[in-house]
């Protein structure tokens, strides 16, 4: 961003005052102090060469005298030891999701592509139909123990308080890459870069300051203008993932997988591209497993590469030149001790009944916490169909997403879904539904059930819980619980019940007595 001498000067005085530094002299020579706006964390100052051209490097400003505010200031994610994992004999199942290729299953579970071929007799591995369930083998332990390197807090993953007021268009107009000049159609809409971005991390509950610190690590996108151009910005050379929006979408998943994946869904190593398998330092913490995780994905990650990426001088030192220590952000700890759910109804009218056709799984995408659970509306047409029945508000709250199939209501009144609980409903209609800003309360009408946003193959609703940006397992220690029905798991994704006053309700791709659940 090129500001005019004058402009630069008194926007410059005008921060600078904000912040109790006296002067606004411009110092010698001429170098031009910027501040990024206040809805960015004011850890992110640079220094710009004022001489009319365009902005081509970007320097930390370290040692000015800045008062931060506390929820910016922090240390690493303290973390209690961890023992090295032991391991047993089995295998668990896997239920297949749509874009899910073998490859990336065998990534997920840290298996080999081979073994995962053989334990389920597959002889074309590109030939996988979604529900289709997958034995996963378990291995033996592996051979190294990853660095203990800490290379972001938990906060600093998850599209939390610490991303309050951050607008990933700002940051891209202040850098001026090649992000701007992008754009593409997702889902039948076209998007700009930064609204790629945007999407993205709304829909993964992934931090956008993270995704784009490793769009910049691995293309350069957020500083360079031109001479970056490639379908494959994340470097994940898949031909079903050209383009930002599913290379960043992989890159969310995994570091979802990752994060998730550690802190409660029992997975304790994890193979990188050139098939060498690592144990977890038991130091690190759950943020830093995710980006572990993510940074070996990719099919060409060699050993040595990964180690430079995971450390000081990999993808924390291009954060650090974006956007500050990431540190600073810390919030911790994300969930208090005595964490409860506020009371919740079954979101439909009171006097109907729908039907619960997929227990606990991914809140968005196979890599995130199993926090969502679908309905059905009643009716006997089956596929993608218009619908006229309502989804209704759970609490009281205020929308603040209402695109691409999603409806999201914050519960704490702030406006802002990443402090506090939050509800996201998926896949509502467009026709109809609630607007951006709307504060509703507990039964109002949000919209009705598609199979708009994502994917789809028949007209439901999907629901999820987040607490702080961090989503919430509806088969964890805070189940599901609406107007009574309590959530439980069976340990396999989509699979469940809702349980009430002693009635069983199992989830079933039909509408039957077993999955009918009404207030």
């Amino acid at each position: 961003m090129n500001l005019k001498p004058l402009q630069a000067v008194l926007y410059l005085c005008g921060i600078l005052s904000l912040l109790l530094l006296a002067g606004c002299e411009r110092p010698e020579p001429e170098v031009t102090i910027v501040v990024t706006p206040a809805s960015i964390p004011p850890a992110m100052l640079t220094v710009q060469a004022e001489r009319g051209e365009p902005l081509d490097e970007l320097l930390l400003v370290d040692d000015l005298p800045l008062d931060l505010p506390p929820d910016y200031v922090g240390t690493p994610t303290p973390d209690p030891p961890r023992a090295l994992p032991t391991y047993e004999p089995g295998s668990l199942l896997h239920t297949v999701s749509a874009g899910e290729t073998l490859g990336y299953i065998a990534h997920m579970y840290q298996t080999s592509l081979d073994d995962l071929q053989e334990a389920n007799g597959l002889a074309n591995q590109d030939l996988l139909f979604v529900g289709q369930q997958l034995v996963i083998p378990r291995e033996g332990p592996p051979a190294y123990v990853s660095p203990d390197f800490k290379v972001i807090p938990d906060s600093e993953l998850v599209y939390g308080p610490a991303a309050k007021g951050f607008d990933v268009r700002q940051v891209a107009n202040l850098y001026g890459g090649y992000l701007l000049e992008y754009g593409e159609t997702v889902e039948g809409e076209w998007l700009a870069g930064p609204e790629i971005v945007s999407l993205v991390a709304h829909r993964f509950s992934v931090n956008p300051r993270l995704l784009l610190a490793v769009l910049e690590h691995r293309s350069g996108w957020v500083t360079r203008p031109a001479g970056v151009e490639t379908p494959y910005p994340l470097g994940v050379s898949q031909a079903n993932l050209q383009g930002l929006y599913r290379q960043l979408s992989w890159t969310a998943d995994r570091l979802n997988f990752g994060f998730y994946g550690r802190s409660e869904g029992g997975v304790t190593s994890f193979t990188i591209g050139d098939g060498q398998r690592f144990a977890f330092n038991t130091t690190i913490n759950d943020g830093t497993a995710g980006v572990q995780v993510m940074l070996g994905a990719h099919a060409g990650a060699s050993y040595q590469q990964w180690l430079q990426d995971v450390g000081p001088n990999g993808l924390f030192a291009t954060y650090s030149r974006l956007f500050g220590n990431p540190f600073a952000y810390t919030v911790d700890p994300l969930w208090p001790d005595n964490l409860q759910q506020p009371d919740l109804v079954l979101p439909w009218a009171s006097d109907e009944a729908w039907y619960m056709t997929s227990g606990p799984h991914g809140g968005w995408a196979a890599g995130s916490s199993w926090a969502a659970l679908d309905f059905a509306p009643p009716g006997e047409q089956l596929g993608c169909v218009q619908s006229d029945y309502w989804v209704t508000a759970m609490a009281d709250g205020i929308v603040t997403r209402s695109d691409f199939g999603a409806v999201v209501v914050e519960l704490s009144g702030d406006g802002y879904a990443g402090t506090g609980w939050a509800i996201t409903y998926m896949h509502v209609e467009r026709r109809n539904r609630v607007p951006v800003g709307t504060e509703v309360r507990t039964g109002d009408r949000l919209g009705h059930p598609s199979c708009e946003g994502g994917f789809s193959t028949g007209t439901h609703l999907h629901i999820a819980r987040t607490y702080n940006g961090r989503w919430v397992a509806a088969d964890g220690p805070l189940p599901f619980v609406m107007s009574g029905w309590v959530s439980e798991g069976t340990g396999r994704e989509y699979n469940g019940r809702l349980i009430r006053d002693g009635v069983v309700r199992e989830a079933c791709q039909c509408r039957e007595e077993i999955n009918r659940i009404g207030h």
